[in-house]
């Protein structure tokens, strides 16, 4: 979490910090956290059938995952989500705790970023800080220049 708060420290990206019990669904973030403005992250660690793409896909915790939909967008017809040894490979991160945030520790930019539309235009939103006791309230502006400081290419779509 600390290496969370010095990345968004460094970068002058502002944020508040809320934290709570431990976390594992939408649902329990919601009924624990319902003082904390929305939008709510739901965040999927995918793989394609030949395990040689990965994603990340950014939605609100209202947003339907519809992963054929999200197939048909990335040209791949079978998509499951990603094993815990490939999440800790790719992102350094553990389940339950993945978020956007994951992203400093892929510099090679080899996980696809793509955040739904809804969630990329929201005026405030939530992610845990790569720990799930723990979410950071930030704004648009200060989420899309967070965005910038990655080396991904971010995908915007309608999920």
């Amino acid at each position: 979490m600390n290496e969370v708060f010095s990345y968004l420290t460094h970068h002058q990206i502002e944020y508040l910090c809320h934290h709570h019990e431990a976390v594992f669904t939408c649902e329990d973030a919601e009924k624990l956290t319902h003082d904390i403005p929305w939008l709510w992250a739901k965040n999927l660690f995918l793989r394609n059938k030949k395990k040689d793409r990965v994603f990340l896909v950014i939605l609100g915790s209202d947003t339907k995952a519809d992963l054929k939909k999200f197939g048909e967008i990335v040209g791949e017809k079978k998509l499951s989500f990603g094993s815990p040894e490939l999440l800790m490979e790719t992102l350094k991160i553990t389940p339950w705790s993945v978020s956007v945030f994951c992203l400093i520790h892929d510099p090679n930019a080899r996980v696809e970023v793509f955040i739904d539309q809804k969630m990329y235009e929201a005026p405030i939103v939530n992610f845990h800080p790569n720990d799930n006791t723990a979410s950071l309230e930030i704004t648009n502006e200060m989420f899309h220049k967070y965005l910038k400081t990655l080396p991904h290419q971010i995908e915007v779509v309608d999920l």
